[in-house]
């Protein structure tokens, strides 16, 4: 596989049969060369020579990454990212064979969705992943905030004068912006600092880490929108073991770029696919170094428009059906 000319299809795909394409090159790749991969498919007695569309594909369980190194047979990877020690299990560690591969997926999707991070100023409320050097969306905040350049950009370890300060400079002067922020920060900010700023763009990236109570996505953003009178609430959803992110502007409902795809798997059946609402496969075709076919603990619903909305996630004992896969 020539990896250059594959980066620049994936990120030129205009049609499903596009996509279909890319995703069996990539399937075909990884089940010769990742072998993590190959190992699992060979324990599901799958030949791989069998599989003959996207719809077949078997999805390696999350877990995975935490107890095995996904990667290919190529050169050492030049990067890797490395999840929250906040449960007791081990972390999970995704290997990047180049940062640009990265860069240039994060930063296509966020234009795609958000825009470009030159023309606005970008706040990232992320004390949690400060402490966390190794955290893939550290990595893509400090970028987009290094090529916004604007004064009021950069990271802010809580809500203090300088953050207030700056976000009523936005607001006030009305300038082009984005607030990231890890949900138990935004809301310590709420809570603390609450005033009617409409016009505030604020996108949350889930999650309390231990911090606070956790919270459906719903009521975190009716907080928010009560906080600070906004219409409302945007929402990334990526993890440390894809190199792609989706984005949702209002009611947490997500969109994927076009070189990533949600696919719902049947909750007691993990190789049904296709149901309405269930386990959350995903397919990142910017994967294609470690595992672009993925079996989260996620819970979805797709919704009638074809964007998916993120319920919870699996409790331990939901787990074991997908715990099956790992053999």
């Amino acid at each position: 596989m020539v990896f250059q000319e594959y980066q620049e299809r994936i990120f030129a795909i205009e049609s499903e049969e596009d996509f279909e394409g890319l995703c069996m090159e990539a399937f075909v790749y990884q089940a010769r060369n990742v072998s993590v991969y190959s190992d699992f498919l060979k324990a599901l007695n799958i030949n791989p020579a069998t599989v003959c569309q996207s719809s077949q594909i078997p999805f390696l369980p999350i877990e995975c990454f935490r107890v095995h190194e996904v990667y290919d047979a190529g050169p050492q990877p030049e990067l890797w990212f490395e999840s929250s020690g906040t449960t007791k299990q081990i972390p999970s560690r995704h290997f990047v064979r180049k940062p640009e591969f990265y860069d240039r997926s994060f930063m296509a999707a966020f234009e795609r969705f958000v825009g470009k991070p030159e023309d606005m100023a970008i706040l990232a409320l992320l004390p949690s992943y400060m402490e966390r050097p190794r955290a893939s969306l550290l990595y893509m905040a400090s970028e987009l905030i290094r090529r916004s350049g604007h004064a009021a950009s950069g990271f802010y370890p809580e809500a203090n004068a300088l953050f207030l300060h700056h976000v009523h400079q936005i607001h006030n002067r009305q300038i082009p912006h984005l607030i990231l922020g890890v949900s138990f920060a935004l809301l310590d900010w709420a809570e603390q600092h609450p005033m009617p700023m409409p016009g505030l763009r604020i996108m949350e990236t889930g999650g309390m880490k231990g911090r606070r109570k956790e919270l459906v996505r719903e009521a975190l953003h009716q907080k928010l929108q009560q906080a600070f009178h906004v219409r409302e609430v945007w929402s990334e959803y990526g993890m440390t073991e894809l190199l792609s992110q989706a984005y949702a502007k209002k009611e947490g409902h997500f969109e994927c770029p076009p070189w990533m795809k949600v696919v719902l798997r049947d909750p007691g059946d993990p190789f049904l696919y296709g149901v309405a609402s269930g386990g959350i496969n995903v397919i990142d075709l910017a994967n294609i170094h470690s595992c672009c076919f993925i079996a989260t603990q996620d819970l979805g619903r797709r919704q009638k428009n074809g964007q998916v909305e993120i319920l919870g996630r699996f409790d331990a004992s939901e787990l074991r059906g997908c715990n099956l896969m790992v053999r």
